[in-house]
């Protein structure tokens, strides 16, 4: 159960609620006959540790055996599943138990709205244009010409520098750093990330001489980026991120990338200048992308793979350098086989 000093949970919800939040079908317990849809149930909570007022969910056959030992009140599940649960267990079945969860989850947890103002240690330009509902904390820094959209959350030591326009409803962490950027609506940008420093542009010789970094960062609509990741200006051209992509923890994405729509990027990754990433994309953990290469639409990266080529769309790569997977996973199985000899 989620800590009360830090989350606030709504609630309690039926459970007629909870198939209408999921887009779930209800099928009752076996042994509690059919009149389910106005039991409460109070929280979220894992298989392992529900009690009869809980809602869990299970979306991976690793779990089936905790399932059904599971005292959870009600589960959320895909069909298949079904005739495994206990016979106490109330069913929300749905084709994605996983994104029936998010949703049920979302509404126990709701993001709870700030209190709006400005911090008396805060430093507002009067140049700034700043919306209603906007909270901005102690030590933060808003400079000239910044834009700042109504319901935005600017939060401590933050520094928006000259001329960044952010748009409703962001959420900004603490200890963040923003220039040469323009921000969409619905950020959720996380503490310590740096957006619009210099991408890496050097003239090399015996004394490399410094490229000057002329663009921006244009970030999309409803983007997520995770803590500590750095997001290089555009050396001429932007450096883009699409919108509703996520992007993890401590990633670095050079100058003049682009990344499309609905992209997941996983922890580590690095991306070199100039990569073109099509919508879609899944990089796991530690990927590097070489620079000026295009990764088509719907492409799968493995994780700690090497990206030396371009990637056709709809791909799944992995290794270094990044093959199709099958072949991959085949090379390492016949090297095993040398190895044993």
């Amino acid at each position: 159960m989620a800590d009360p000093r830090f989350f606030e949970v709504a609630g309690p919800f039926s459970m007629g609620q909870l198939a209408e939040f999921a887009g779930a079908e209800i099928i009752a317990p076996r042994d509690h006959g059919n009149d389910i849809g106005d039991k409460l149930f109070t929280n979220v909570a894992p298989l392992a540790t529900a009690g009869s007022n809980d809602v869990s969910f299970v979306d991976n056959r690793k779990y089936v055996k905790i399932f059904e030992k599971s005292k959870a009140g009600a589960v959320l599940l895909a069909p298949d599943l079904v005739e495994r649960a206990p016979s106490s267990t109330a069913l929300l079945v749905t084709p994605d138990p996983y994104i029936g969860y998010a949703k049920v989850a979302q509404s126990y947890y709701p993001n709870i709205r700030h209190i709006a103002g400005v911090a008396e240690s805060a430093h507002v330009s009067r140049l700034a244009k700043i919306g209603g509902d906007v909270l901005i904390g102690p030590g933060a820094v808003i400079e000239d010409n910044v834009e700042i959209g109504p319901g935005c959350r600017i939060g401590a030591n933050t520094v928006i520098g000259a001329g960044v326009v952010i748009g409703d409803s962001g959420n900004i962490g603490s200890n963040v750093t923003i220039e040469y950027c323009c921000i969409g609506n619905d950020a959720v940008i996380h503490s310590g990330v740096r957006i619009g420093q210099d991408g890496f542009g050097f003239a090399p010789g015996a004394t490399h001489i410094k490229v000057p970094q002329l663009g921006r960062v244009i970030i999309g609509n409803n983007v997520e980026i995770g803590a500590s990741t750095a997001i290089d200006r555009g050396a001429a051209l932007d450096t883009v991120i699409g919108d509703g992509s996520k992007i993890d923890n401590l990633v670095q994405i050079a100058h003049n990338v682009e990344i499309g729509r609905g992209c997941l990027i996983a922890s580590q990754v690095g991306i070199a200048g100039s990569a073109k990433i099509g919508n879609y994309v899944m990089m796991g953990g530690q990927v590097g992308i070489a620079g000026h290469l295009k990764i088509g639409d719907g492409v799968k990266i493995a994780a700690q793979s090497g990206v030396t080529r371009d990637i056709k769309a709809g791909e799944t790569v992995a290794g270094m350098p990044a093959m199709k997977a099958r072949d991959f996973w085949r090379a390492m199985a016949k090297l095993k086989q040398l190895s044993i000899k």
